[in-house]
């Protein structure tokens, strides 16, 4: 399986390479080591099914020998050596030696006027194949897999004959040998590649458009082609958030970006600060980010209360004009916020407006004041399962008057009630939404182990190990 998952992150061949990466992905030696295991359990089981189709043939001495062989099944296989190495600006390449079978099968011959039959056990040993792999993607933009340039070779032979007897079969005990390694040679290519071919179902899972929740879905398709050394695998996916159903571009494009050298996990993901902007724009412009805040949201401990008392202490007139109501405020971002990754530290700069309403007895909104709200938080990004989650903590915030229907006030009075709304409601709303996370690009049931993530200039970065559990 995390061979199909690798082999997925290299046959997203773009059609286009002019745009930069929201995503970065590198698979080092040891991910690649580990899909070499994964990869050789999986053609090991396919060589254990080799059934060779029932054969006959003559061998003349002074009498012409006449012999077939039934029943053939394959009884053990190993793969002692195997090896999945990348060719540099290709692919992986899959090689196989002293690999070794034991084959079971009936006997049976006639020699002039004498018939007899028994069983036989065939030992092979020293065999080898190899083959490279063909990525394409389909109509839906994910891989197509197959196997090209597949080369076999079945080596040294012995066959242990039960039954019958021994000078009869010893007649054709060479032939028998031959055939048998003709047919071993022809049929393992076909094998690998049908195994190969196989894959193909398991990389249709590839999350290549993911969906989020019923605002957002994520695209991971490729924005270039991935860079293969001897040693890893470089690429780039795009990494972008868009509307569900519409994909409309953000007013901004991502920046160039790299990741640091590493070697000690299997697989490193980046994540740009573009692709957390790109799901900030996304959620905007779908009216998601807009927050009614009631009375009944504000903790009961909390002095302040959402009406026209509380707002009267520090605006008089409110109380005066509008006494005994409760009051509603409406937050909405005025733009996307903008996220800021260094070293160590991720922000959030957002821009809303806050609109502060009167509840009038018959349920009406009277508009009071309109408020500009610049906030500022320190932002904890971590992974949870597959997914990249965060929460956030108000770190600044400042108010300016936009309009007022109340007449002027100091709007620095109003900075304890704002903080409490922002604290108590607003930013626990958040995190709820944000511990949700969205998902990483997965393939099938993959499970991240040995999780670490680091901040660093403009993105942050995972490193992570793989295991699948199915």
């Amino acid at each position: 399986m995390f061979l199909c998952w690798c082999l997925s992150l290299v046959a997203l061949i773009p059609l286009t390479t002019s745009t930069n990466p929201g995503v970065k992905v590198k698979l080092t030696a040891k991910g690649i080591e580990y899909g070499r295991q994964l990869a050789v359990a999986s053609i090991l089981q396919k060589l254990k099914t080799i059934k060779l189709d029932d054969m006959s043939g003559k061998v003349r001495v002074s009498w012409q020998v006449k012999y077939s062989l039934t029943n053939m099944n394959m009884v053990d296989v190993g793969l002692p050596t195997a090896a999945l190495d990348l060719v540099p600006g290709t692919g992986p390449k899959l090689s196989i030696v002293n690999a070794n079978f034991r084959l079971h099968g009936n006997w049976r011959v006639r020699y002039r006027f004498v018939k007899d039959s028994g069983s036989f056990n065939l030992n092979a040993d020293d065999i080898s194949f190899s083959t490279s792999l063909s990525i394409k993607t389909d109509p839906t933009g994910r891989p197509a897999v197959s196997s090209i340039d597949c080369g076999a070779n079945v080596g040294k032979m012995s066959v242990r004959f039960r039954g019958g007897a021994s000078w009869l079969y010893n007649l054709f005990k060479k032939s028998i040998s031959s055939a048998i390694q003709k047919a071993m040679q022809k049929k393992i290519c076909p094998l690998v590649a049908n195994a190969v071919s196989d894959l193909n179902n398991n990389l249709k899972t590839l999350n290549v458009l993911a969906k989020v929740d019923k605002f957002a879905e994520i695209e991971y398709s490729m924005v270039a082609s991935p860079t293969v050394s001897n040693t890893s695998i470089d690429f780039g996916l795009k990494g972008e958030f868009y509307n569900t159903g519409k994909h409309q571009e953000p007013p901004f494009s991502p920046a160039v970006f790299s990741l640091p050298p590493q070697i000690n996990n299997m697989l490193y993901i980046g994540v740009s600060s573009f692709t957390i902007e790109s799901a900030a724009f996304v959620y905007n412009t779908a009216g998601a980010l807009s927050l009614y805040i009631t009375d009944d949201m504000i903790p009961t401990i909390s002095p302040i209360r959402l009406n026209t008392r509380t707002f009267g202490v520090f605006i008089p007139q409110i109380d005066q004009r509008f006494p005994g109501l409760m009051m509603k405020l409406l937050v909405k971002m005025a733009k996307a916020p903008v996220i800021t990754f260094e070293p160590n530290n991720a922000t959030v700069q957002s821009f809303a407006s806050v609109t502060a309403y009167a509840i009038q007895p018959n349920a009406t909104l009277t508009p009071l004041f309109v408020l500009n709200l610049v906030s500022s938080v320190g932002a904890r990004v971590f992974v949870s399962g597959t997914r990249l989650a965060g929460a956030v903590t108000l770190s600044k915030m400042d108010l300016t008057l936009g309009t007022s229907d109340v007449g002027d006030f100091q709007v620095g009075t109003l900075n304890s009630i704002f903080q409490t709304v922002l604290n108590f409601v607003v930013i626990p709303t958040m995190n709820v939404q944000l511990a949700k996370g969205y998902p990483l690009p997965t393939l099938g049931k993959m499970k991240l182990v040995n999780t670490q993530l680091l901040v660093l200039k403009d993105h942050v970065m995972i490193g992570t190990d793989v295991q699948f559990t199915g």
